[in-house]
């Protein structure tokens, strides 16, 4: 990497993990101005010569993603008008996806206009993780590389309670995909809670597919926000007779009482990755367990700098099938 070259901006919503990347890249943080006008506009000015160079700015779109994206856009286009030969973000949770298709009338389809918005604004590639769902890298006109917190996540569970008694339990129907590929990681077979969602904010859990009799469980998910799903498959799992009950999620949002709900439940210990701060709504917590991404997110930006290969942080040596586990 050409630290000449290079150069790595944070924005205001986790600049924790941007000078982990940049600790890791072994390069400083650029320097950044960032101020508000009187009516609440931002204001920003970059303090660095960007003319001709690649630069990365890391900004996750969550907690505050309406102000958050605004100050990416606005950070992006003052780059760009500076002459910066590329400009790349990282965004470790990727706001607004959830709405990625029309469900019902008159709904918008928000993935895809951010995806537009960050097009329009001059950015040029989009370095992600855990995309609500992979199809969304269709959304976007230029390169999109989703990375995934599975290695570091299964690898901080195993390392703590080991795969010998395991079988990985997705929390619904959705995430098949992503219990299957952490059980493949760990060597492991899966089982499935089919659920049922009254609303926004309650689930009603219908059944269990597989056999967690005796088993550890480890409950696999994309996000948690108000951890109605988790704390629903992990009740199930516990009927049936599971032994300990873990979790891991990428993106620990964890709005409401949330953490409320996971203290109170049977879940031992939730893994999470750090895409989100950890801010005061997790104080009190006392199960959850922050992985850093932060090594991750620097290997892909060598890998794009370099022109080298993402998808090969990910393979699997060894790899199994995972099935179904019966009893």
């Amino acid at each position: 990497m050409n630290d000449q070259q290079i150069l790595l901006f944070s924005g205001s919503s986790h600049p924790v993990l941007a000078q982990e990347v940049a600790d890791y890249l072994g390069i400083e943080l650029g320097k950044v101005v960032l101020d508000r006008f009187p009516d609440g506009e931002i204001s920003l000015q970059v303090q660095e010569n960007v003319r001709g160079r690649d630069v990365f700015v890391i900004q996750t779109v969550a907690l505050d993603p309406n102000n958050y994206l605004m100050e990416l856009l606005i950070m992006v286009d003052s780059l760009r008008r500076a002459s910066a030969r590329s400009i790349a973000v990282v965004i470790p949770y990727y706001g607004y996806a959830r709405q990625d298709r029309k469900d019902r009338p008159r709904v918008p389809i928000t993935a895809k206009l951010v995806a537009n918005l960050l097009h329009t604004s001059g950015v040029a590639h989009v370095l992600t993780m855990d995309l609500h769902t992979d199809q969304l890298q269709g959304f976007f006109d230029i390169p999109v590389d989703n990375l995934y917190a599975r290695p570091l996540l299964a690898e901080a569970l195993k390392q703590d309670v080991g795969a010998d008694n395991l079988v990985v339990v997705t929390p619904d129907i959705g995430s098949i995909k992503l219990a299957s590929a952490y059980a493949s990681q760990l060597g492991v077979d899966f089982a499935i809670v089919d659920k049922h969602r009254t609303d926004a904010t309650h689930v009603e859990v219908v059944t269990l597919i597989g056999d967690v009799n005796g088993k550890d469980v480890l409950l696999a998910d994309d996000m948690c926000s108000t951890a109605g799903t988790l704390v629903s498959a992990a009740k199930v799992c516990q009927e049936k007779g599971a032994n300990r009950i873990f979790a891991a999620v990428t993106h620990g949002i964890f709005v409401g009482d949330a953490v409320k709900k996971i203290e109170e439940s049977p879940i031992e210990v939730l893994y999470m990755s750090n895409t989100i701060p950890y801010t005061d709504r997790l104080s009190g917590a006392t199960k959850i367990k922050t992985v850093s991404v932060a090594s991750l997110f620097g290997q892909a930006i060598n890998c794009i700098l370099l022109r080298e290969s993402i998808s090969s942080l990910f393979q699997i040596e060894g790899h199994k099938e995972p099935t179904i586990s019966h009893s």
